[in-house]
């Protein structure tokens, strides 16, 4: 079966304002928000963090999703509001959910000098979108062929899976090809695919995709050939399609533009006093999205745009 390979160019964006890293993104685009129930997808570094200054987040809220971390190079430390505090590390998954509510840092540790990976979100389903937060953290074992390695962190893939728990089918895989590797993969015919390419240059199918593209194929394949032209490092990204239309602004998730009203309306309420942010280390109230335990004052939402926000497929 031939089916179209869209391949989707990055922008480059500041990741928590101008003065912030960049990072360049592939998910959300205006002709596609989703690859199964991936959402979001940005592309970072590799960066030098002595000019850069690395990554620094300060709490900031979450709905509705799961965010998957994932690093090529570097350490970042991830604290959020339902206790957890974890490293995150190269080759290692952290996969945050929201649920109904959390919020969240992740700062770049003092010995990181190169700071280098992928940052993820994932869409929760209506049914269970109000799901309690919560946190995994996986390192999966690589599996190994002629001229090929992979690491399976979401899903199931090259006769080895992961526990950790989505609440769709997904797939999540890094695999690393030498140069001139040629690697069949069976795969889902269920599922929509999206291939990241971080280094290197790879075909996938006969399509050519460069560093930071994300290439799409539709559903109903039941392979997918990659060959490298170059030794080459990517993501395996992968789903049913999703299936139902979502309100995607800021850090939320929703289903209405009112719904993400809400949200922005009960964030500035937990982190502001008097109309000005509190102090670092403080909060008036837990709220919705708790409390992160670090010296770093949160950050504010930012205003709304003057029009109605639009759902997405």
């Amino acid at each position: 079966m031939t089916t179209q390979i869209d391949v989707l160019s990055p922008r480059e964006v500041p990741l928590g304002g101008p003065r912030a890293m960049r990072v360049r993104r592939t998910l959300p685009q205006r002709h596609r928000s989703l690859i199964g129930a991936w959402c979001f997808v940005d592309h970072y570094g590799p960066d030098e963090v002595d000019e850069t200054g690395g990554m620094v987040l300060p709490a900031h809220p979450h709905t509705g999703l799961q965010t998957a971390s994932w690093l090529f190079g570097g350490e970042l430390e991830h604290r959020d509001s339902v206790g957890s505090l974890a490293t995150v590390r190269p080759g290692e998954l952290n996969l945050m959910t929201a649920g109904r509510g959390i919020s969240h840092t992740e700062v770049s540790t003092p010995d990181t000098t190169l700071l280098h990976g992928a940052q993820l979100w994932i869409a929760l389903p209506d049914a269970t979108r109000h799901c309690d937060p919560g946190f995994e953290h996986f390192a999966p074992e690589p599996v190994r062929g002629p001229g090929w390695e992979a690491r399976v962190f979401i899903g199931s893939l090259l006769g080895t899976s992961s526990p950790v728990h989505t609440h769709t089918p997904l797939l999540g895989a890094e695999l690393i090809l030498a140069p001139g590797r040629s690697l069949e993969v069976d795969v889902d015919a269920t599922f929509e695919h999206g291939v990241l390419l971080d280094v290197g240059l790879v075909e996938l199918d006969g399509t050519e995709i460069k560093p930071s593209d994300l290439a799409h194929v539709a559903e109903g394949r039941t392979t997918l050939t990659i060959t490298a032209l170059e030794e080459s490092r990517l993501l395996l990204l992968g789903g049913p399609p999703f299936g139902e239309a979502i309100v995607m602004w800021w850090n939320f998730i929703g289903r209405t533009h009112e719904e993400i009203v809400g949200f922005r309306e009960e964030w500035q309420d937990q982190i502001t006093a008097d109309g000005e942010v509190v102090d670092a280390g403080t909060s008036v109230a837990a709220g919705r999205f708790g409390v992160v335990d670090l010296d770093l004052p949160p950050i504010p939402a930012p205003e709304l745009p003057n029009v109605r926000l639009k759902l997405r497929h």
